[in-house]
């Protein structure tokens, strides 16, 4: 007689993927199940399909009835290596991609179907049957990441830590050697101008022989540096600086103007930076304007006095360190730019058989992929608009979070929870 308690409750709804649609006005979530889509702004449901079987990738194809799914879960309800593009209008697959391996991620547009595998690219134009318009080989890509944006596609490079670019309309390929440890983000904002990636957290503790937080210029670590890169030409805008501590990107999104990057991590923290688009001001540059006009009027009304240089004041992340940030010979950690702003959110510690062991977004993965991990997703942030983003968790106890970036009464700006929600109490 079986006297043991059962670890989890098999029937109990657990969302296995996380994905926003182009502009953010919904989020599609892969259910052990089926999948589900709501609507971002308010977290309400807009459309629900219970197959009784697991979904471990959904993908929408911005707001129209077709949806890009691929099996997962304990019992998948297609194969780890099909992609169905579902007409959820007619309630039945549309079209079908097979592959001779599991299908790690999946991006759609009117024109184009995407399909990642772990060391590969395939685009396809949209249309029945698909036609597949080009391969591109990748390193090893187990998160299956990359973007699309109306002109261009990003994803991993052949060789580790760097980033393809490719022009839609063209084919023409542009390699970024973005990181020299493995690319773990990777994002182009909205107008597909920039591309934001982060690399795997690399110990390298083993060339330090301090036990504290190392000072040295490229520090003891690496991972907490994300980079910024204008698409036009490949040239590097920015270098961020999560923090001094290892951590390990959850997601990277700009907001819709491109002016503002956030990124989420396992230290449950989200971070606000700001960035310089090369199309538009950034605020650093409208108040260093603002701050000599200001300086200007004081020497003329009351004779010449020090102007001041803003000193990281205006709460842009530059100011983090003060005047250390300007002595000589100084560890870049203290000239490296910071997030204006940062807020907690929720990451429970959720067990490996949450999604499934041996589990990677819903999907099987192999015991050759070292990079893998059998935990849902967690922090993914979608803009829903200039100032205002969410981020959602998959897992057992899936939540959504709305987080406004204000100024507070000293000028400064904040990033403030405004609501969350547990978005599976009503299923």
């Amino acid at each position: 007689m079986n006297t043991r308690t059962p670890l989890e409750n098999p029937s109990a709804t657990v969302v296995l993927s996380i994905t926003f649609n182009d502009d953010c006005s919904c989020f599609a979530v892969g259910l052990n199940t089926g999948f589900c889509i709501f609507h971002a702004e308010t977290c309400t449901l807009r459309t629900t399909r219970d197959f009784n079987a697991g979904v471990g990738l959904v993908q929408m194809m911005g707001k129209a009835n077709y949806v890009g799914l691929v099996g997962g879960g304990r019992q998948p309800k297609f194969a780890a290596n099909k992609l169905i593009i579902w007409d959820d209008l007619k309630s039945k697959a549309a079209l079908e991609i097979s592959a001779l391996t599991p299908v790690r991620g999946v991006q759609l547009s009117k024109e184009h179907i995407v399909v990642v595998l772990q060391n590969s690219v395939r685009v396809y134009k949209f249309a029945k049957p698909p036609n597949l318009l080009s391969a591109y080989e990748t390193a090893n890509n187990p998160w299956g990441l990359c973007c699309l944006s109306p002109k261009r596609i990003a994803f991993p490079g052949r060789t580790t830590g760097h980033v393809q670019l490719v022009e839609t309309a063209t084919g023409n390929v542009s390699i970024i050697p973005a990181h020299t440890s493995a690319v773990k983000a990777i994002q182009l904002s909205p107008d597909g101008e920039l591309l934001a990636t982060a690399s795997e957290t690399v110990s390298r503790r083993s060339r330090c022989c301090s036990p504290r937080p190392c000072m040295a210029a490229d520090g003891c670590f690496q991972g907490t540096l994300i980079r910024v890169f204008a698409t036009s030409n490949c040239a590097r805008l920015v270098e961020l600086r999560r923090g001094i501590d290892p951590a390990t990107i959850f997601s990277l999104a700009f907001n819709p103007s491109g002016t503002m990057l956030a990124c989420t991590s396992d230290k449950s923290t989200l971070h606000i930076f700001d960035i310089p688009h090369p199309k538009r001001p950034s605020r650093q540059y409208l108040q260093q304007q603002q701050q000599q006009q200001q300086s200007h009027q004081q020497n003329a009304g009351a004779g010449a006095g020090p102007a001041s240089d803003g000193g990281g004041n205006g709460g842009d992340g530059r100011g983090k360190w003060g005047i250390l940030a300007k002595i000589p010979m100084m560890p870049r950690m203290f000239s490296d730019v910071y997030s204006f702003a940062s807020a907690p959110f929720e990451v429970d510690d959720e067990g490996d058989g949450t999604a499934g062991s041996g589990l990677l977004g819903g999907l099987p993965v192999s015991e050759s992929t070292t990079l893998g991990t059998s935990k849902p997703p967690k922090g993914v942030i979608g803009w829903i608009g200039e100032n205002t983003l969410l981020v959602v968790g998959a897992g057992r106890d899936a939540r959504w979070e709305k987080f406004v970036v204000q100024e507070g009464p000293d000028g400064r700006r904040r990033c403030v929870r405004e609501g969350w929600k547990r978005y599976l109490s009503g299923l």
